[in-house]
C-alpha cells in the first residue's frame, strides 16, 4: 500500500516544508471518498478536519433564509478545503457539498494543532497557508454578496 506522503509533498500548499514537516501532517492524514450529493460538513458543525482534494467538485455554500443554499465557491482537483479547524471555537462557517463523487485526503485537525503545539514553525507554516485560503474565501463570499444583493434594474433600465 502506497503512502499518502508523496502525494502531500507534492502538492502546491505544502511545497517548501521540511521532510520531517511533512511526515508529521502525514501521520494525520487518511483517504476519503464522497458521493456526489453528500456533505463533508455543515455549518455550525464541530471542524476537526480539511481537505485535499485529489478528484471531484465541491460546492461551497452559505444559506440564505430568502433563497436557502447559495453556492459562494467551486473548488475542485488539487484546491485546499476547510480552515475552520485551525481558528476557535473549530465550528464550520459553511457547508460544502460534494457535486461529483469526490476523492480527498482529509487531514485531522485536531492531530495536527497538536503537531502544531510541539513544532511551532510547523504551526506557524501553516497558518500562514491558510491564511491565503481563507482570503480567497473571503473574497468568493464578497463577490456572491453583492451579486445576491445587486439591484436589479426593472424594464427599461430604471427602478
Amino acid at each position: 500500500m502506497q503512502t499518502l506522503e508523496p502525494l502531500i509533498a507534492e502538492h502546491p500548499f505544502m511545497k517548501g516544508l521540511r521532510p520531517e514537516q511533512i511526515a508529521m501532517i502525514t501521520g494525520c492524514a487518511s483517504n476519503a471518498r464522497f458521493e456526489a450529493g453528500t456533505y463533508l460538513f455543515r455549518e455550525g458543525q464541530e471542524a476537526d478536519q480539511f481537505y485535499i482534494l485529489r478528484k471531484g467538485r465541491i460546492a461551497i455554500e452559505a444559506f440564505s433564509p430568502a433563497q436557502g443554499p447559495v453556492t459562494i465557491q467551486t473548488i475542485d482537483d488539487g484546491d485546499i478545503l476547510g480552515w475552520s479547524w485551525l481558528v476557535p471555537p473549530y465550528r464550520w462557517r459553511f457547508d460544502a457539498l460534494a457535486t461529483e463523487l469526490t476523492r480527498v485526503i482529509a487531514l485531522d485537525g485536531r492531530c495536527l494543532r497538536t503537531k502544531c503545539e510541539t513544532d511551532h514553525e510547523l504551526g506557524y507554516e501553516l497558518l500562514k497557508r491558510f491564511a491565503d485560503v481563507m482570503a480567497e474565501r473571503l473574497d468568493a463570499t464578497r463577490m456572491q454578496l453583492l451579486d445576491l444583493f445587486a439591484e436589479k434594474p426593472v424594464r427599461g433600465g430604471r427602478r
